[in-house]
């Protein structure tokens, strides 16, 4: 077989293979439903909060094309496992005047569920 030849296979078996698609997301604890309401896993899309694909080691309040309040701007928090369990603790209580109407997830091996699940997306 000339070389031609074989660079043209070599393309051709190229071009066929698909091209590999973005993963799913993993399945949501049960925990997650309640924030599943207002927020999305789907990067780029917002819906009542914002999208929380990508979020670990985040700095809060950045994810571009979404209104934060100034409580959140002025945080400084950084998105990890620390924080997001404060936060999921009582947002209010972390960030006092974040908009986020959330009551928090007093359970802590269910905050850490939904913890869990934030860093793998």
């Amino acid at each position: 077989m000339n070389l031609t030849r074989m660079a043209l296979l070599a393309l051709l078996a190229g071009a066929a293979t698909p091209a590999l698609a973005e993963a799913p997301p993993p399945p949501p604890p049960p925990a997650f439903t309640q924030c599943a309401a207002c927020h999305t896993v789907q990067p780029g899309r917002n819906a009542f909060g914002p999208s929380l694909a990508g979020l670990s080691g985040r700095r809060a309040a950045t994810l571009p094309g979404y209104a934060y309040s100034a409580a959140l701007k002025k945080s400084g928090l950084t998105w990890n496992a620390a924080t997001l369990d404060r936060w999921l603790k009582g947002p209010q209580k972390l960030v006092p005047g974040t908009r986020m109407p959330f009551g928090g997830i007093p359970d802590a091996a269910r905050r850490k569920q939904v913890v869990d699940y934030l860093l793998k997306l």
